[in-house]
Formats: C-alpha cells, structure tokens, sequence
C-alpha cells in the first residue's frame, strides 16, 4: 500500500513538474518528501511595498508560500509565509523552485531591478513556471520633467545634482564629477549602505538621508526631507542643489510626492525611467494579483473571487465606448478599479450593444451568469441611465433621488471615470456619451434579492464599492480573522483596530497614525467573534470601529450583524432616540444612514453616544479581561466615541 501511494505521488509530479534527477538519473528523495506534502507552492520576490502586498493577498488563502527578499531588512509579519533572504542567481533559483516544488512566481521586486527580472523570466520559462509580474501603479509621464533613458544622459548644464536614485547607482554617477557638477547622493541611513556608498568613491559630505521615518527599503511615499550625513537638522536643499535625479518609482515609491517638493523648491527635475518589462501576466494591484493566481493556480484559492455588476457595467460601457469611437471590438477590456489599479475583464458584443458575463466566483449570488449590457451613443450632455432590468428607488435614502435609476455612486463614478481616459486623447468638442445599463430578465432576478424590500423596484441593483467580491464561506472568514489577530498581536502592537471594512478602517486610521497596518482587522459582519478571537489571544487593546447600518443591529443585540441574520429593528432604533431625547418619525425610513440626515446636527452627538453605550453593553463582556474602545463613524468620515 505504501508503495503504490509513492507510485501515485511520482506520477501526480511527473504530470506538474519535470522529475529532478541526480547524476546517476535517480530520484531526489528529498525532493519527493517535499513535493509529498505540499499542495501548491508559489515564490514571491518581495522586498518592496508591492512584496508586501502580494504577501497580504496569499495569505488570505490560508495556503503557504516563500517570500524572498535581498536583504532580509524589511519588516514583514507572515503567518502562513516563509520567509527566505538573500540574492539569487539563475542556478540558485533553479534549486530553489525544485526543491519546493514551486508551481507559481510572483515577481514583485523593485522596477529597476533588471538583473533579477531577467533571471526570473530565464529560469521560469526554462522550468515551464508561469510568471505573475506584480508592477506598480505610474501616472502619466510630466513633459515638463526631463526624462532619460540611462544615467549617461543626465544633463550637465546644471551646477549641482541631488541624486536619490540608490546607492547602487553612485558608481554610474561619478562620470558628472568629472564635468564639473557638484553631485550629492540620498541614500538610506544604515550602515550597510553608508559603507557601500564609500566603496564607490562618495564622502560623506555628499551623503544625505531621508528623515521621515521612511520605508526601510527605500520605498516611502514620504516627501522628501533631507539632512546631512553629520547632522540631524533638516535641508530644503541640500548643498545648494539646484536639480534633483529621480527614478521613475510609481505612486508606490512616492514619485508624485518627491516632484512636488522639488518644484517647490524650485529645483530641474530629471528622471530615469523604468525599464520596459514584458511579462504575459501582469497585474498593479491587489485584486488583479489574487484574480491571475485564482487562473493560473486554481487550488491556492479555496473560493476565488467574482466581479461587482458595476464592474460588469463598467466593462460594457468601455467595450460600447471603443467600439463607437473607434470601431474596436477586443475581448476584453481594462477596468479602472477605485483603487487605482486595472483588471482584464472579458466582454461580448450584440447588436448594438456589448455585454459582460456577471462572475460571481464562489460567492452566493443570484446575480451570477447574468448579462450586463451596455449602450452608448454622442449626446448633449455626458449621462448614465438605467434601461429594461435595472430598478428604480422609489424610496429616499439612497445615493440618488427618488426616480432614478438604481446604479449607485460608485458604479456611475467607476464608468465616468474609465470613459474619460478613453476620450481625454481626443478632440475637447466632441460630443458627451449617454449611456444606458440594461439586464435581460433583471426584475425577475430582482425578486429573489433584498431590492423589493429596500424599495427597489423593477430590477437588479447596479453596486460595488471595491469592484471585486472576495468570497468567504462563514467558517473562512472567522478562520481569516483569527490569523489576522495572529498576526496583528504578533506585531507587537499596543491595540488592534477592527472595523468592518476598508471604508471604515481608512477614517479610523487617522486617530492611530503610528499602528501598524497588521494593527487593522476586519471583521466583515463577525463582531462577536473577533471579540472573543481577541479575549483568547489574550490582546489587552482593542478599537471596534463601526458605520451606523451595523450599529444599530449590534446595539440591539446581534453580534453577527450580515443582512441574512438580521435586519434593522426600527422599534429599537426609535427607543434609543428617546432616550437621546430626539422626536422624529422614522417609519418611512429605509437605511440606518438616513438618520444622519434626519436627526438635528445638535443632537447627533447625544444619539451616537446612545448607540455607542448600548454597542458596548453587548460586546464588553466578551472582552472580559481587556479594554474596548468602541468609534461609531458617519457616512463623511466624522467620528464620535
């Protein structure tokens, strides 16, 4: 029995990696102890704030993987990674992926890190490995900055050059000491670069350094605030400088920040650009990243994720826009996400209209395989409209008035916005678009939705506010956040933030600027139980931030606050606006959100603090031996305690 499940496993490899052999063509038993027990093994090359996030995106999975860095300096809380430092090159990779059994690479270094992006697309296409570039997000390349495709090309009609382009780079540099420029080098305060700086001919009076509590890899998005190498006081200019060298580092390496301080120091800015990288799957942001590893490792994931139907919207209308214009039909388009990074996403066309397929992943959704479909045509104004299939709100309360077409804010700022990338290289008179989202067979879809009971009518709602669904089964996601508190207690922070979503964490992140991002936890709708993850771990601090929809189900008493559990008692909210001695009618009410509206601005803080105490009557027994901070948070991001 023994033998024949070694004969499975050998052939179960043979079918996904090329067996390793040792010299005498035998088997690596090693290697066979390690392929035996892993189910998929993905290598990522991090050590930059994309590395970071690609480690955030894995380990939602619950499954393992390597995380490899140069240094080893950055500072990286991984539960379900392993961390491996120090370079590879070409052969080391090679041993390292066999030995691993490595199905998967997410290269996620520095964009200038040529060297290694070649290795990594030598050695994997060498061992058949798919290659998942994880770039950065760049924004459109300023004219009035003189741009350079090598350090040879830096101009020398300048006096003096502040160079914070690494100090790998002062060797390539010291030819402009030669022509008389006076050329100072930023680099990162710590001893191993210090050293390395002065291997390559730099004193110290032409060192500076960041002092901004900046990224230990070189990464921050802080402006730029120098001082000198032998002192602590900070420069607006550094020896006089009168230019500055900049990489083209993306809105991640705080490209956009460092020019605008230079120009408002006055000083030319000259900038090296990325290198040209060409990788099959390529990806800028979280949800493209979990998206491409879902197809290319469909094991990783246990449940993959879906698309909003305002991304299925979005996609049509873009797909509607081109062909219009320009008379394209591709297969599939890139959305803009809202934050700030693009997804493929596969659309279809009609006659006259285009479509996306509704993609719900693993998430239970009634709206999954429908069509989305769009219709654009010139107008006089630039407008977005509901046809056959989607609802109208015939209650107030919603993001739009009663009347219109119920396709929510996001969705509508998420077209407009791709829209206008596709007409802003055109002429400035051409006519507005007007574009009209349609569901074949929405209202009989709408019917098996909470719609009809929100005062929706005639169809299906048009929403998302990421874009992406992240499915989660219930036992999941209490699992995911009972790793995250792990991690956020092994962080060695003073207090865990947990808060509902990223809306909600991105307010109460200004009140605790110094945590840690491991600090903040969601937890969905699971508010009983982070508390009581919290009480086991033994985390003595902890923040529960909140919106109002849920507040008002927690302070009746529902520590599970999801739509499918309970739903907004209304005789409960009115009592506790009696005891906050407010007198008004919610009974046509639909949304707790309605009540910031509708409750004086001088009695809101009296209500808030009446929620926040009965919230807190519920969840501090659950916290029996720590200290709980409860933040009830409006929709504009004002905070009441």
């Amino acid at each position: 029995m023994v033998f024949r499940s070694i004969y499975i496993i050998f052939s179960l490899r043979e079918k996904i990696l090329p067996l390793e052999r040792t010299k005498k063509n035998e088997f690596s038993f090693g290697s066979f102890l390690t392929f035996s027990y892993l189910r998929s093994m993905i290598l990522v090359f991090g050590g930059t704030t994309e590395g970071r996030r690609a480690a955030e995106v894995l380990e939602e999975a619950g499954s393992s993987y390597y995380y490899s860095t140069k240094t080893g300096e950055q500072e990286l809380a991984l539960h379900h990674g392993v961390r491996t430092d120090g370079a590879m090159d070409g052969e080391a990779m090679r041993q390292f992926i066999r030995e691993h059994a490595i199905r998967l690479v997410v290269d996620a270094a520095h964009p200038f890190a040529a060297t290694l992006h070649q290795t990594i697309s030598e050695v994997a296409a060498d061992m058949r490995i798919p290659v998942i570039r994880y770039d950065r997000i760049y924004p459109p390349r300023d004219p009035d900055i003189t741009w350079i495709d090598d350090y040879r090309q830096v101009p020398t009609d300048i006096h003096s050059l502040l160079a914070t382009t690494g100090v790998q780079s002062i060797s390539k540099l010291k030819w402009l000491e030669a022509e008389g420029v006076k050329v100072i080098y930023r680099i990162l305060n710590r001893e191993s670069s210090i050293r390395l700086a002065h291997e390559q001919g730099a004193t110290d009076e032409q060192l500076c350094f960041y002092h901004t509590g900046d990224d230990p890899i070189g990464d921050s998005p802080h402006v730029i605030r120098y001082a000198s190498h032998t002192g602590d006081s900070p420069q607006s200019s550094p020896q006089g400088a009168d230019a500055t060298l900049l990489k083209e580092s993306g809105l991640s390496g705080g490209f956009v920040e460092k020019v605008a301080e230079a120009r408002e120091k006055g000083m030319r800015i000259i900038a090296l650009k990325r290198p040209e990288l060409s990788f099959a799957n390529t990806v800028n942001g979280p949800y493209g990243l979990r998206r491409a590893v879902e197809k290319l490792l469909p094991e990783f994931f246990p449940l993959h994720s879906g698309l909003t139907t305002g991304t299925c919207a979005t996609a049509a209308a873009i797909a509607a826009t081109r062909r219009l214009l320009y008379g394209e039909t591709p297969e599939e388009v890139a959305v803009l996400l809202p934050n700030g990074e693009t997804i493929p996403v596969a659309v279809g066309y009609g006659d006259g209209y285009t479509y996306c397929i509704k993609e719900a992943g693993d998430d239970p959704d009634v709206t999954n395989g429908i069509e989305v479909r769009a219709k654009v045509e010139k107008a006089t104004q630039f407008e977005i409209c509901g046809g056959n299939g989607v609802g109208r709100f015939t209650l107030p309360g919603f993001d739009y008035p009663v009347g219109e077409a119920a396709i929510n804010k996001g969705p509508r700022q998420m077209i407009e916005q791709n829209l206008q990338s596709i007409l802003s290289p055109l002429t400035s008179d051409l006519s507005p678009l007007k574009v009209n989202i349609s569901v074949p067979n929405g209202e009989e879809i709408a019917k098996r939705t909470f719609n009809p009971r929100l005062g929706i009518e005639g169809g299906i709602s048009i929403i998302g506010v990421s874009g992406i669904v992240k499915p989660f089964s219930e036992e999941a996601f209490i699992d995911s956040i009972r790793k995250c508190m792990e991690v956020a207690k092994a962080s060695g922070s003073e207090r865990v933030v947990i808060n509902s979503g990223g809306k909600s964490e991105r307010f109460v992140k200004t009140m605790y600027l110094d945590l840690p991002q491991q600090a903040f936890v969601e937890y969905g709708n699971y508010i009983g139980d982070t508390l009581k993850i919290a009480n086991e771990l033994g985390i003595k601090n902890i923040t529960l931030g909140v919106m109002l929809g849920k507040a008002v189900k927690l302070a009746a008493g529902n520590l599970d606050t999801h739509s499918r559990k309970t739903t907004m008692d209304k005789a409960f909210v009115q009592q506790m606006l009696q005891e906050a001695g407010i007198s008004i009618d919610i009974s046509d009410m639909t949304l707790a959100r309605e009540l910031w509206e509708r409750i004086p601005e001088s009695k809101r803080t009296e209500f808030a603090c009446t929620v926040i105490r009965h919230c807190y009557e519920h969840c501090a027994p659950l916290l029996p031996n720590g200290e709980l901070t409860i933040l009830l948070i409006d929709d504009n991001g004002k905070i009441y305690s």
